[in-house]
């Protein structure tokens, strides 16, 4: 929250200067994230009065004017639109330096002396408005010093408040926090109630208190809003970040800013019927006050009168019923909406308001009709009118319970550390407004007030007097306590062992949103449909990931855009899928290979990487869990016919591994063979726990064999069954060679195996290895339908 130094000073006024305020603020909790002067830096100018305007005689666009800075009279030539007998505007004396170090000196202008300059809030560091002349007040003293007569002595500062402090966005609420921590009185604004002058009263309803429990309205008749702003109020607007727009607009933001309660005005002949206020039907629109035409959801909060929307409640206001300079009777509004229901709203229809801000994070609930009451006051001072009874219309059910916390004394000594006098304590939350209203034996029994609703348990009481006594008067302690080891079953792998073992692959670590391209995730896994995000980033970032692959391609296209020809790359993160009412959220490990197997260099070839380099990695990887992985013939919408594997786990599925489909790769625009795997990552990170075993001093015998076997039939499925016959003593088989040709015949290939045997305390003899032999090629005629091959 932006405010003005100067008007927080009008509340509570500490010795401090501005740079140990705002140390003192920051050090609170509230920390300042930056401040900067109300205006541009310059001297010489005054407040000067124009007392005559004539044409340039060579310039049509240009006026000569007589202008009083209250000693002399001087002529000064100005082509500003505004410019005018009797203004009242900044004068640049010759000799003033202006913001930038521009130094006004005597000119002639197409021929006609110039002394001076007449100002705009541009030319003087006030704002970016250049389309005219500032105007001042009639009453302003024509001579005094500008700065002076504006109270430019003032900083801007920046507070970057918490979201549970929203009772610190406003005026009243950092006086507060300053007025504690220098034990000194605040003191605002005197508001009283206006006293009725006619009985018209606004017809109100909420058909939806859970979301508005409190609703008060007011009508105001026979106002000016032809009336300016007063320039003081203006200036406040200004240095907080506010825009001065009309005067009904000006007093609610002035009110909010103030108080903190954010309010609205209508134009009461443009309302039909009555104000309603309710859920939205779904498809209904509306045009809010920027132009933007919305339609509205079902689950949206809104005021409209007994034909049609007329605002989104606690965000905007419609543009059909907005107030402007022929409006004669304002309904002026004020309300406590539910944060809850609120929460997300604005975001949902591209929207931040200030009224947002603060409805979102909690506006006090007590506070309506106190702003009512000032609003009221301050418009009738400007535009005039007639003030009508106020209606409030409140659900005591729907609104906030009070809140009463029992506060021990240990306790507070206990968390901060330090022992605080019990009647520091008691000052200090009676000066944040906490009551005090019960003493107990051993603490006290405090009320919690309608403007802290971050305040709920014990705990925020002791936060509270902690950060008013001071962190720094805080003792240093160092937390002591003993830590158990949890036990860890020694089969379960590290996730970052799996992470160094790609490393050390050559591969490098990606981390992808979890959000991703709805285009791109409806290529690699069209079967699951993302989770569709409320309020997307952007369009491109609009579904969460159900696979890793999405986000992985992406950094793919990134990096070939960049002439990276080699890119290996691998990812552990979440795939999110809609089970139910619930999120099922899965670990996952995935990677991709393009280009090289090798990094180039004189002693390597060009040699790409291939679908057995990315399956030999990965067996790699298997045998470093521990675990055993079969690999089957598979397919997969996003992976290429035929060089796609399913990846199996004792039978059940874990994962895939294959070959980038050249349809989606060609829809992607990615260049070169493009490999990729994606396992599921708790199905892998338990293994068998190696144990040892004696190496054998005993020969070991080979044998092998060649068999004819259907083409459809994986090598993955004959290993298999020659383990499951060949015996305990079987070390190793290995497939040597691979034919397919005419002479086996169509749909045939050849599969030369070996088979290695080794006892661990004899030597084998030969009709034990013949006998074990023989059995294997039994098993594979009978179970795969092989034959010898001749």
């Amino acid at each position: 929250m932006k405010f003005s130094e100067q008007w927080l000073r009008e509340w509570v006024n500490p010795a401090n200067d501005t740079h140990a305020l705002m140390h003192q603020i920051t050090m609170a909790g509230l920390e300042v994230d930056g401040f900067e002067p109300v205006a541009g830096k310059f001297s010489g100018v005054v407040v000067g009065e124009v007392l005559a305007v004539a044409p340039h005689p060579d310039a049509d666009k240009l006026r000569v004017c007589q202008v009083s800075d209250g000693a002399t009279e001087v002529q000064v030539v100005c082509g500003a639109p505004n410019v005018r007998e009797g203004l009242k505007v900044p004068f640049a004396v010759v000799g003033a330096v202006l913001p930038g170090e521009f130094k006004i000196k005597k000119a002639k202008l197409r021929g006609q002396p110039s002394e001076g300059m007449l100002c705009s809030e541009s030319e003087l560091g006030l704002s970016d408005n250049h389309e005219g002349l500032m105007e001042l007040p009639t009453d302003a003293p024509v001579g005094e010093k500008l700065d002076q007569f504006l109270g430019l002595n003032d900083v801007t500062i920046d507070v970057d408040l918490t979201p549970n402090r929203a009772d610190c966005l406003s005026i009243k609420g950092i006086a507060r926090e300053v007025g504690v921590l220098n034990s000194l009185v605040v003191e605002g604004p005197g508001i009283e109630a206006v006293k009725a002058t006619h009985s018209e009263v606004p017809n109100i309803a909420v058909r939806a208190p859970e979301g508005c429990p409190t609703y008060i309205g007011r009508i105001l008749r026979n106002v000016d809003l032809s009336a300016p702003t007063p320039l003081w109020m203006q200036e406040k607007l200004r240095r907080c970040g506010v825009r001065s727009i009309d005067a009904a607009v000006d007093v609610t933001n002035y009110v909010m800013l103030e108080l903190g309660q954010p309010m609205h005005a209508f134009d009461r002949d443009e309302i039909e019927g009555g104000i309603v206020v309710r859920m939205a039907d779904a498809g209904e629109k509306l045009v809010l006050l920027d132009g933007q035409e919305v339609e509205l959801t079902a689950d949206t909060l809104i005021i409209a009168d007994h034909a049609k929307p007329i605002a989104i409640a606690g965000v905007m206001g419609g543009e059909h019923s907005g107030v402007s300079p022929k409006t004669r009777d304002l309904v002026l509004e004020a309300a406590y909406f539910d944060p809850i229901t609120l929460a997300g709203k604005a975001r949902h229809y591209g929207l931040h308001t200030d009224a947002s801000h603060r409805f979102e994070r909690g506006v006090d609930y007590k506070l309506a009709r106190e702003a009512m009451e000032r609003a009221t006051s301050l418009l009738m001072d400007i535009v005039g009118g007639e003030p009508g009874e106020v209606v409030e219309v409140a659900s005591k059910n729907d609104l906030p319970d009070d809140r009463t916390i029992d506060l021990r004394e240990q306790r507070v000594a206990d968390v901060l550390g330090v022992e605080i006098d019990r009647t520091t304590v008691e000052e200090i939350l009676t000066r944040l407004g906490l009551h005090i209203g019960k003493l107990l034996k051993n603490g006290w029994r405090v009320h919690v007030p309608s403007f802290r609703p971050d305040i709920s348990i014990e705990e925020d009481l002791i936060e509270e007097i902690g950060r008013i006594y001071g962190y720094n008067n805080l003792p240093v302690t160092e937390p002591t306590g003993s830590l158990g080891l949890r036990p860890q079953a020694e089969g379960v792998r590290p996730v970052s062992a799996i992470q160094n073992y790609f490393v050390d692959c050559g591969y490098q670590e990606a981390i992808t949103y979890s959000f991703v391209d709805p285009r791109v995730q409806a290529l690699v896994n069209p079967d699951d449909e993302g989770i569709a995000l409320a309020n997307p980033i952007s369009s491109d970032l609009a579904v969460m990931r159900t696979s890793l692959w999405s986000g992985l391609l992406k950094t793919v296209e990134y990096n070939q855009n960049r002439q990276q020809p080699r890119i290996r790359l691998f990812e552990t993160g979440l795939k999110f899928r809609q089970e139910g009412d619930r999120i099922d959220q899965q670990p996952m490990l995935a990677g991709v290979v393009v280009g090289n197997q090798l990094p180039e260099n004189w002693a390597n070839g060009r040699r790409a990487s291939d679908f057995y380099d990315a399956k030999g990695e990965l067996e790699g990887l298997f045998r470093m869990l521990g675990v055993e992985i079969q690999f089957a013939p598979g397919q997969h919408p996003a992976l290429h016919p035929g060089q796609t594997a399913e990846l199996l786990k004792d039978g059940t599925h874990v994962g895939w591994l294959g070959t980038l489909h050249p349809q989606v790769q060609k829809k992607l625009e990615l260049n070169g063979t493009i490999l990729m795997f994606e396992l599921f990552l708790n199905s892998i990170v338990s293994g068998y726990v190696p144990n040892f075993k004696d190496i054998s001093k005993f020969p070991e015998v080979r044998r092998d064999l060649a068999i004819i076997i259907g083409s459809e039939t994986g090598f993955a499925e004959v290993e298999r069954v020659a383990k499951k016959h060949a015996g305990n003593y079987l070390t190793a088989l290995r497939a040597f060679d691979v034919y397919e040709g005419e002479s086996l015949g169509e749909g045939n290939r050849s599969l030369a195996l070996s088979l290695f045997w080794q006892h661990p305390e004899r030597t084998l003899n030969e009709e034990e290895v013949h006998s074990l032999f023989s059995g294997v090629i039994d098993a594979l005629k009978e179970e795969l339908g092989a034959t010898l091959r001749s």
